[in-house]
């Protein structure tokens, strides 16, 4: 069944960036562009742990208060998926939540130029990233591979991979003619920060909006 839409999948080991699976659409022979590799596409919320690592490294934690009041910017006037706002919130529920108030106002501590360099550490591409606020939403661009190593960096104490598909090639008798070494591992943050943010970051799949899937998974 030919699928109306298609989709990406990159899945890697964060210590090393050997990648384990790569599917860059439903058939090569259909269409030969590699979505996991070339589509640029916008990150949304996927992007928010990028902005508050960004503030933890300037002193912030988990039960920093941020307000949750709604934010206009000339004309535009963004909204929290769900509607509801609140005085404040800590960073934790801020995440786990995924309220974008919150997220607006820690980039506004930041500014957009700041936040769009500390984006840069983990490999994502700062000049796809635009110079004002709603860069902390995720309206830049990435390629689903980019995101993959990113993340990876909060799972491996702020050591910045690079995703590599081939690890070794063997000859018809089993002898290896070539055999590769990770390639060497980048610092993106501290190993302070990637704990931290990683903390955060648990805490959607606890009780924020990914707990569902958790729950079920």
């Amino acid at each position: 069944q030919t699928p109306q839409a298609e989709g990406a999948v990159v899945t890697l080991d964060p210590a090393t960036g050997a990648i384990r699976a790569l599917v860059g659409g439903f058939d090569f022979t259909r269409n030969q562009f590699n979505s996991a590799t070339q589509a640029w596409r916008q990150p949304g919320s996927a992007f928010k742990p990028f902005i508050y690592s960004a503030l933890i490294e300037q002193g912030a934690w988990a039960g920093t208060l941020v307000s949750d009041e709604p934010v206009v910017v000339g004309d535009w006037a963004p909204r929290n998926y769900d509607g509801q706002y609140e005085p404040a919130l800590t960073l934790r529920q801020g995440l786990a939540r995924s309220k974008n108030m919150v997220t607006l106002r820690v980039a506004q501590a930041l500014g957009p130029q700041r936040a769009r360099a500390w984006a840069a550490r983990f490999g994502l591409d700062e000049e796809r990233q635009p110079l004002n606020l709603t860069l902390a939403l995720g309206t830049g661009a990435v390629t689903p591979l980019q995101m993959a190593q990113a993340y990876a960096a909060f799972a491996n104490e702020g050591q910045l991979p690079t995703g590599w598909l081939i690890q070794r090639v063997q000859d018809a008798q089993g002898e290896v003619i070539f055999k590769a070494e990770p390639p060497p591992l980048r610092r993106a943050v501290s190993p302070r920060n990637a704990f931290m943010t990683a903390q955060l970051l648990a805490a959607v799949t606890r009780e924020g909006t990914a707990a569902k899937a958790s729950s079920l998974l």
